[in-house]
């Protein structure tokens, strides 16, 4: 039947024709035949790997060792045939999602099928992770990434070289809770399309090294709570951020105790209504650079600069300085 079915689809030349017909199919096994059918891609002129709905995401993961628990969230997909799971260098696909202490398993190969088009919550709690890599991401249609790793307390390393966020629209809360990440390098995330980042490296405490310099926030409304308790991290480079579109950034650096300089002279903040607790307890923090911020529109900045105290110097306009001076008398601010 596989025989009939592809030599049928060979003379389908419509893109739309044929993902209606791939939709009929559960199983990732006529698919796989087509791929390599030579014939088949030649009556098209194109290869099957063009069509992003069908193009392969493969993932590696390595868990702790005497850990148990889930490896990966599928929630309601359990009984669907989208995830193909194979322990170690076995071939034969695995029916669970889950590692008893009795494992023994090195590494953990997941295929993931074009039927899934969202890794909202995907690793969320799983706490017997050690390191992810990408090995292969050839689909561009995934849009949600939010609660992707979050709560994965056990790991420490995440390969990303292999990985697209072309379509991304939501990242909210992707590494929260990541709490032993030392290093994230993020240089080749497209966030063109992202319009929120809430939470997003949220309670990364043993975080030192973050690479976001290519970030692209023009679309971002929602920063709240972006670096929350990434109390290891020494230096942020924020100073390519667009703003001009955020409307929420409170608790944007809270808990940032080892941060000592913050430059925000590029933040444009005339959309901005909530800097609620922004910089609350950033003890360590001396200098921060505010000089283009309007507050014009901010209806809630308690709590702003509470527990500030190491801050010294704060670069504003003379309009913030009063602003600040009459709301924060406790700040000694040359």
């Amino acid at each position: 039947m596989n025989v009939i079915n592809t030599n049928l689809l060979i003379y389908i030349r419509n893109k739309s024709i044929l993902k209606q017909i791939m939709e009929n199919f559960t199983q990732n096994k006529l698919l796989e035949l087509i791929r390599y059918n030579k014939k088949l891609q030649n009556s098209l002129n194109k290869s099957i790997e063009s069509y992003i709905e069908y193009t392969k995401i493969e993932i590696e993961i390595n868990p702790k060792e005497g850990r148990e628990g889930e490896f990966i969230n599928i929630e309601d997909e359990k009984d669907k045939p989208f995830f193909h799971i194979f322990f170690d260098d076995n071939n034969e696909e695995e029916k669970r999602y889950y590692l008893t202490k009795s494992d023994a398993i090195r590494k953990i190969k997941i295929i993931i099928d074009s039927n899934i088009k969202s890794f909202r919550r995907l690793f969320l709690g799983c706490e017997v992770i050690h390191s992810i890599n990408f090995i292969k991401f050839n689909r561009r249609n995934i849009t949600d990434m939010s609660y992707m790793f979050t709560g994965c307390s056990c790991l420490e390393k995440i390969n990303f070289s292999q990985f697209s966020t072309n379509k991304v629209v939501n990242m909210k809360s992707m590494f929260s809770g990541c709490s032993k990440l030392v290093k994230l390098s993020l240089g080749n995330f497209n966030t063109n399309k992202v319009t929120n980042m809430t939470h997003m490296f949220d309670g990364m405490k043993a975080l030192k090294h973050l690479d976001i310099s290519k970030f692209n926030t023009a679309n971002v409304t929602d920063m709240s709570w972006m670096f929350n308790e990434c109390s290891a991290l020494k230096y942020l480079n924020v100073t390519k951020f667009n703003t001009n579109n955020a409307l929420d950034m409170c608790w944007m650096f809270s808990g940032c105790t080892s941060l000592k300089k913050l430059d925000l002279d590029n933040f444009n903040t005339d959309k901005v209504t909530d800097m609620k607790s922004m910089f609350y307890r950033n003890a360590g923090l001396i200098e921060i650079n505010m000089a283009n911020f309007n507050m014009k529109n901010v209806k809630e900045m308690s709590y702003m600069f509470t527990l500030c105290s190491s801050l010294k110097k704060i670069k504003c306009n003379d309009d913030i300085k009063i602003l600040i001076k009459d709301k924060f008398k406790f700040l000694d601010i040359k």
